[in-house]
């Protein structure tokens, strides 16, 4: 009975982030095209598109670990998208291509280089973070903790 509401506080906590991180996304595509564009990690032709659909694949994860519903697709979804941050982020430190993430918010900050480095390192942190309630979630469903 306990892990059960663990899960459940686990998956509300977990789809909470990926909603108020669609938000910004949602409101604002362009700032948001801009900053995927910043990563150069896209081919020209996807950026826009995936501005478009990536911010409404948040927003319906987030959603439906709100909500309980699709629980091992949406845990599945949700670590699907935060490895690909991750590797996005990843990539970029490795290579000290300094980012704003765009992640809660798509409109540049005035931060030097090194301050956005800072932040990606915290970002990469954060993420991997993330990635641990999502295996807590995938773990349940297997488990059965409804």
């Amino acid at each position: 009975m306990k892990n059960v509401w663990i899960t459940r506080l686990v998956g509300l906590a977990l789809g909470a982030v990926f909603v108020v991180a669609a938000i910004p996304k949602i409101v604002d595509p362009p700032s948001f095209a801009h900053m995927i564009y910043n990563y150069r990690l896209l081919p020209g032709f996807v950026i826009n598109p995936a501005a478009l659909v990536l911010p409404w694949l948040e927003l319906f994860t987030g959603i439906a670990l709100v909500a309980g519903f699709w629980r091992r697709t949406a845990a599945t979804i949700a670590g699907a998208l935060l490895l690909a941050f991750v590797l996005a982020i990843g990539v970029n430190i490795a290579r000290r291509n300094a980012v704003q993430c765009g992640c809660f918010d798509v409109h540049a900050k005035n931060q030097t280089r090194e301050e956005k480095l800072a932040d990606m390192r915290w970002v990469l942190v954060r993420d991997v973070g993330l990635g641990l309630l999502v295996a807590q979630q995938i773990a349940a469903t297997r488990r059965g903790d409804d």
